[in-house]
């Protein structure tokens, strides 16, 4: 690599750590941006290129190369699911001085080989000492350096709240990683963590420190998930991030399906499938971006969704079908329900009805809707069901 400077024994640590934070989305396509990712055995963690600490991240204008790794790959902690628990010797334990890594990421930054860092870290001496080093390492950033770029920064179980709050001023936005929905499953997941305490509590915190300071500019906050090794539930996932949307402004929950991790107690757990993950994902923004409520998801089989179909297709096979929507009246939030149909399109339906009648599915590819037969089955136009063709296998 040329053009920029890093010592030598940093960018070493860079390229030993490879791609720690595989299983920490940090952009708006996680599971676009886990599967591009995902060229090796995931029990490995660990890699011999720098490139592998580089992620595109996926964000509104477009994908971002993303500088993700941590300070430390040692940990105290004894999480079950995890590659750099206590005592896993398969883990090459790499730690990076706050200084190091604020240099590192301002000369990758220059060289224009990254555009924001995603940091984090194992605990080292407790929660305090090693969130003070995230943050050291972000104040570096912004004042030393005159880093403008973007930031996501961990927030460890536990941290303080002073610190949560210098967190937030600092970065673009941060984790607080619930991992399980109730105590009981985070209990299976990690034992030495506490969930109300430790993890649900920061949130609540973070939702404070936004109420109290409502002109300044605060990252807003992220959760994540294990799904699937310790008997979760969809609805279990689903109902925590319904409430965590709706009470504490959480920005958006990640769900990641779990694998395991050789040389951990969850070694012989069978891995979640990823579909199951994709579901959750569509739940999560029909809950966030859709208006709707949690109960209004079809679960079945004891509290899960199905895995054959979208859950919004699931919805409307059982409410549209037998009582379709006319697109020449309904509200947005009923267009909201079809098939097919975001806030987007939402939007440009209800204008075009100001402008004449939608009769046909080609007014709703003149709209720009790319696949208006997805919509067809629950919809009515002209005030009639719109045909569709069957197929013939």
């Amino acid at each position: 690599m040329t053009n920029f400077s890093i010592a030598p024994d940093t960018m070493t640590k860079l390229t030993r750590m490879g791609d720690v934070t595989f299983f920490e989305p940090a952009g708006d396509s996680p599971h676009e941006e886990r599967h591009a990712r995902h060229k090796r055995a995931p029990q490995e963690f660990q890699s011999r290129g720098l490139e592998d600490c580089i992620s595109q991240v996926s964000t509104p204008t477009g994908a971002k190369p993303i500088l993700k790794s941590m300070l430390t790959t040692a940990c105290e902690r004894n999480c079950f699911y995890c590659p750099f628990r206590a005592g896993r010797t398969r883990t090459e334990r790499i730690t990076i001085s706050p200084d190091d890594m604020a240099h590192a990421t301002d000369a990758l930054a220059r060289a224009g080989k990254i555009t924001g860092i995603f940091l984090s870290s194992g605990i080292i001496k407790g929660s305090v000492t090693t969130q003070d080093k995230i943050i050291d390492t972000a104040e570096i950033l912004r004042r030393k350096y005159r880093y403008r770029g973007y930031i996501h920064l961990k927030v460890m179980p536990g941290a303080e709240e002073a610190q949560l709050y210098r967190s937030m001023q600092l970065a673009d936005r941060v984790s607080i990683n619930l991992e399980g929905p109730t105590v009981e499953r985070l209990a299976a997941l990690a034992p030495k963590k506490e969930f109300d305490r430790e993890l649900l509590g920061l949130l609540h915190v973070a939702a404070k420190i936004r109420r109290e300071h409502p002109h300044e500019r605060l990252a807003r906050p992220v959760t994540q998930f294990v799904v699937g090794a310790v008997g979760d539930t969809d609805a279990e996932l689903l109902t925590l991030t319904s409430q965590l949307y709706a009470r504490l402004g959480l920005a958006r929950a990640y769900y990641s399906a779990f694998e395991p991790v050789l040389q951990t107690p969850l070694e012989n757990t069978r891995p979640t499938e990823p579909l199951r993950e994709r579901r959750l994902y569509q739940s999560s923004f029909l809950l966030r971006d859709y208006g709707w409520d949690v109960e209004d998801l079809p679960f079945v089989d004891a509290g899960n969704l199905r895995q054959d179909v979208d859950p919004k297709t699931a919805w409307a096979d059982i409410h549209l079908k037998q009582a379709p929507i006319d697109l020449a009246t309904a509200e947005r939030h009923d267009l909201l329900r079809v098939p097919g149909i975001g806030p987007r399109y939402a939007d440009l339906i209800v204008q075009a009805r100001g402008r004449g009648r939608l009769t046909d599915l080609n007014d709703l590819r003149r709209l720009g809707i790319a696949a208006p037969e997805k919509a067809a089955p629950y919809i009515l136009l002209g005030g009639r069901a719109v045909p569709v063709q069957q197929s013939l296998f």
